[in-house]
């Protein structure tokens, strides 16, 4: 009788409403326009008029000059959909698509018309989704975002009756040959993201195979954690963060000093040398309090944000029957997978023991969430499901929860339904 009732009155988001259009965000500059304000690259070039003659593209060579890419020094023209007639213009559900030049030619290559870097073809019809991963140095970004991939590819959307899918060949080849192979096939860990490389997006969409049901546009922006306190890097990068429906907040619990000496007492030196180079978290979240948060309506973003504790295998070494930190029952420990709904007991009893692990370890920064993040829940992960040894992970890489704040996203956002299910 309990467990009826207990389903009756469990949480449920209220379903997404269709839109006929979406307002668009730009996956590189993440600027926000509306459909009829995209611009277009013309298929074709005509050295007899000037108006369609190659030429330099200075909104996309300044976005590259931020990143320290070369210009390109001739491309097709930008034809701007003002100045076509109404009649040469080609709409599908209602979202401008395409234009036809006055030569007859149609172009369907639309452009952010803030840096001219192509547009998801998705873009407008359904939400543009941006899913953030932030979060120190050396806390695990690229090895959890490859994780992540990986296991909503191969796991997580069968389970969902969906497919995760690269938005195109490019980004297909390169976090194969980046970021899957190196990790998953040769077991070889990434060097830290440095803050002179550009690090271009990754766009994926988690498709379900209900047509019924809008996919989800996920961008994912690996960002150098380095940068997330260095006020002018954070400038040129964060608006992404602003313009974010979810965000991944990482925590290394090697991070924490309360928890640093008792960890290295275990495992030796080396490990608590490299996360002194870092910044604690708290850091991180006064970063983007002053970057963002602070302009706010009440100094505090709504955007859901899972903080993750990564690294969550190496809590081994603080379990014990009556640890005050981590016991030997714990659900830290044990993988979960989620089908077809966020299990709501699972995420509760994980969120109420990751954060009171938390609070005790690291007050200030709990508390500072609790100051400028309105919707957060609290979540740990192992991306390997073992600790690396010198760069190199050794046998099979087993990932433990890696994709349980991804699904209490997709929760959040009204994708799926939570249910109580014991």
């Amino acid at each position: 009788m309990f467990a009826l009732l207990k389903r009756m009155f469990e949480k449920k988001q209220p379903p997404k409403e269709k839109l006929p259009f979406y307002d668009i965000v730009c996956p590189f500059c993440f600027s926000t326009f509306q459909h009829e304000d995209v611009v277009f690259r013309a298929t074709h070039h005509r050295e007899d008029d000037e108006a369609l003659a190659l030429q330099e593209d200075e909104l996309l060579n300044n976005y590259r000059a931020k990143f320290g890419l070369a210009g390109i020094d001739e491309l097709e023209a930008i034809i701007y959909p003002s100045m076509i007639p109404t009649e040469n213009m080609l709409f599908s559900d209602h979202v401008l698509m395409g234009v036809s030049d006055k030569y007859s030619v149609v172009t369907r290559n639309r452009l952010c018309p803030s840096c001219h870097n192509d547009l998801p073809v998705t873009a407008a019809k359904h939400p543009s989704n941006i899913v953030s991963i932030v979060g120190a140095t050396s806390v695990g970004k690229s090895v959890y975002m490859t994780s992540l991939i990986h296991t909503l590819q191969h796991v997580t959307a069968n389970n969902f009756n969906a497919a995760c899918l690269p938005l195109d060949n490019e980004i297909s080849r390169r976090f194969r040959q980046d970021y899957e192979i190196p990790l998953f096939e040769k077991g070889n860990l990434f060097a830290p993201t440095a803050k002179s490389k550009r690090q271009e997006p990754f766009l994926f969409q988690f498709i379900f195979k209900d047509e019924g049901q809008s996919p989800l546009t996920l961008v994912f922006f690996d960002v150098a954690g380095e940068g997330m306190t260095d006020k002018e890097y954070i400038k040129l990068h964060a608006a992404h963060i602003k313009n974010s429906a979810g965000i991944l907040f990482l925590v290394d619990p090697m991070q924490i000093r309360a928890i640093r000496e008792k960890m290295i007492h275990q495992m030796g030196e080396k490990p608590g040398e490299i996360v002194a180079q870092g910044d604690e978290p708290r850091e991180v979240v006064i970063s983007l309090f002053g970057d963002f948060i602070a302009h706010l309506e009440n100094s505090k973003t709504t955007i859901p944000t899972a903080v993750v504790l990564t690294k969550s295998d190496l809590l081994i070494a603080l379990k014990h029957d009556d640890s005050e930190y981590i016991r030997t029952n714990s659900n830290v420990f044990r993988n979960v997978e989620h089908r077809g709904h966020l299990d709501l007991d699972e995420f509760e009893n994980i969120n109420g023991e990751i954060r009171r692990f938390l609070e005790k370890v690291d007050t200030p920064f709990v508390n500072a969430l609790d100051v400028y993040f309105k919707d957060t829940s609290y979540f740990a992960v192992s991306s390997l499901g073992s600790n690396p040894n010198k760069q190199q992970v050794t046998g099979i890489i087993s990932p433990i929860r890696v994709d349980e704040p991804f699904i209490w996203l997709l929760y959040k956002l009204g994708f799926i339904e939570g249910r109580h299910v014991q």
